[in-house]
């Protein structure tokens, strides 16, 4: 869904919040062991990271990581460095995603999801000695598929009313 004629209200930060915490609560869910179900917050955290990187950046990202390390009980600063690679991408190309209509930016966040998993699997393969599988990856792929359900959802609090009223200018 591409909405260029939408003038965008200002976010609210508890917004923002409360979609990272639901997120975060999603991936705790016990589905997160199956193949192909994508990693949420991940998801949610490239979407502020490129709409709003002043207000969301690498630190929440850290922040969020270190918090995924412990309920997976992974190493810790696995996930944090993942997602903080993932923001920092993010937030290098978020100007020129934002051009783009929905379906062109999922095409370009697949590549920072499939950094982040590149950069989760090597730490793994390091310590573990156990490489997952090829359909590690459709976690990406899946996400990226989702990223027009998520956008027309995380943006939907922003959007103006369609009809215009005529005493104001915006």
């Amino acid at each position: 869904m591409n909405y260029p004629h939408y003038i965008l209200l200002p976010v609210n930060s508890a917004f923002i919040a409360l979609s990272l915490i639901v997120a975060f609560l999603m991936n705790l869910l016990p589905w997160g062991g199956w193949i192909g179900v994508p990693d949420f917050l991940a998801l949610v955290l490239v979407f502020w990271s490129i709409h709003q990187p002043r207000k969301v950046g690498i630190g929440v990202a850290f922040m969020m990581g270190l918090l995924m390390d412990v309920h997976n009980a992974s190493l810790l600063g696995q996930n944090a460095l993942a997602y903080t690679l993932l923001s920092y991408f993010a937030i290098m190309i978020h100007r020129r995603v934002l051009w783009f209509p929905v379906g062109t930016q999922a095409l370009h966040v697949l590549p920072l999801l499939w950094v982040m998993q590149v950069v989760q699997l090597v730490i793994q393969v390091i310590v573990n000695q156990k490489f997952p599988g090829w359909f590690y990856f459709i976690e990406g792929l899946v996400a990226a598929a989702l990223w027009p359900v998520v956008s027309s959802i995380l943006l939907a609090p922003q959007r103006r009313a369609i009809n215009r009223d005529d005493t104001r200018p915006i």
